[in-house]
């Protein structure tokens, strides 16, 4: 049994929480919300309501971390981009907040939940070796996180950028249904399903890959309005009508480390 930390239990955090305790583990789970205590408990989860600002992290952080070995961070930059500039540099300014509290646990393994958007998108067929390139300003800071936590000796870092995420309640098609005139039509899709990033992740502790980075996105790639057009089929939604000017838009991102890393087998019937 390994004692762990999820710093974060939401769309993903809490149904990974779930997961690993099913498999043994005991796992103290964090919310931002009160009223959320009830749900991560009923889960069979240590709940903890743990808000880490730019500005300074709740007290319960110490006791958050407190017998854990290994800590997973999975909180959103949440930057808006209407204004990049209020929230200049604040998702870094969070995690260096929370490497202290680190330091002086129990934690000698972090798990970073990123994401995929650190490449921009000017590239062609991206590997981890790839060096990241963003667009954005969570991109940016995402990237400035990452080097903040593998350059620390204290504890070993993985860092896990996914592609973009789907589920049974979250899928883009139920945003792109019925829309005309949608850009890059022929751009391939990067995404990974709940179900996998959860087997992953699950993979990474299990192996004890530390000290690495992987890219989570599953190695299924058809062109955007093939995909889009034939889920909302499926889903019985409006189509998607794209346009047809061709895309500058080529990124394909590459899982060939993770399956042969972690001999891991996406689950493909699922997207």
């Amino acid at each position: 049994m390994k004692k762990i930390s999820i710093l974060g239990c939401g769309w993903l955090g809490l149904p990974l929480a779930k997961t690993l305790i099913a498999k043994g583990n005991s796992v103290n789970g964090s919310t931002t919300s009160e009223n959320k205590l009830p749900i991560l408990q009923d889960a069979g989860i240590n709940p903890f309501l743990v808000n880490i600002e730019s500005d300074g992290i709740s007290e319960n952080i110490e006791s958050f971390l407190a017998e854990s070995e290994i800590l997973i961070i999975d909180i959103p930059p949440k930057l808006r981009a209407v204004d990049p500039n209020a929230e200049k540099k604040a998702f870094v300014e969070k995690i260096k907040n929370l490497i202290p509290f680190i330091e002086k646990s129990p934690v000698n393994k972090v798990l970073f939940v990123s994401s995929t958007s650190v490449y921009g998108d000017d590239n062609d067929l991206v590997t981890e070796e790839t060096t990241p390139n963003p667009d954005t300003e969570s991109g940016k800071q995402l990237v400035l996180a990452e080097k903040l936590l593998q350059e620390n000796q204290n504890f070993e870092t993985t860092i896990l950028r996914f592609g973009g995420l789907i589920g049974e309640d979250r899928h883009p098609v139920k945003f792109l249904a019925g829309k005309e005139n949608l850009e890059n039509s022929d751009a391939p899709i990067n995404l990974i399903h709940l179900n996998d990033c959860i087997g992953i992740i699950e993979e990474i502790i299990i192996q004890s890959k530390w000290n690495e980075i992987f890219n989570g996105v599953a190695p299924f790639h058809p062109t955007r309005e093939e995909f889009y057009s034939q889920k909302a089929i499926k889903m019985n939604l409006p189509q998607p009508k794209f346009s047809s000017e061709k895309s500058n838009i080529k990124k394909l991102i590459s899982s060939e480390k993770i399956e042969a890393i972690l001999s891991y087998k996406f689950k493909l019937d699922e997207y």
